[in-house]
């Protein structure tokens, strides 16, 4: 990561490698420095070492090992306020208690333009990339 760049930086969490790949090209295409993680526990430690230069999470809720998605965003609601949080999944439906109250949802398959229109509508302005301040 480059500590010059003034982009904001966004952690795309999955397990599955190519919508992982996918998630980061769409919000690096958004104006996002991206971070990559394909598991909670691994997202976590990351957002411990880099938290104060993370300003969005993006992450499946099917994941690999003890921290599913939406344990995570819990998490990162709790210890990271600032992080701005968004959760998709094509196989679960969020419940009441799944998800921090500020926490949004995506459903997969995604596309670049749902993202793009999700972020520029929940995306604070002091949070969004050049891209979507359009």
């Amino acid at each position: 990561m480059n500590a010059m760049s003034s982009e904001p930086c966004a952690l795309v969490v999955d397990d599955d490698i190519l919508i992982l790949m996918h998630g980061s090209d769409i919000l690096a295409d958004a104006g996002f420095r991206t971070l990559e993680a394909s598991n909670g526990d691994d997202a976590i430690a990351m957002i411990d070492e880099k938290g104060e230069r993370i300003v969005l999470l993006f992450t499946d809720v099917q994941l690999r090992g003890a921290t599913d998605g939406f344990a995570l965003a819990r998490h990162v609601a709790e210890h990271w306020p600032e992080i701005e949080i968004v959760v998709a999944s094509g196989l679960v439906k969020p419940t009441a208690g799944d998800m921090p109250p500020k926490a949004t949802f995506i459903a997969k398959p995604f596309s670049a333009d749902i993202v793009f229109d999700h972020l520029r509508k929940r995306l604070p302005d002091d949070k969004k990339p050049a891209p979507l301040q359009v």
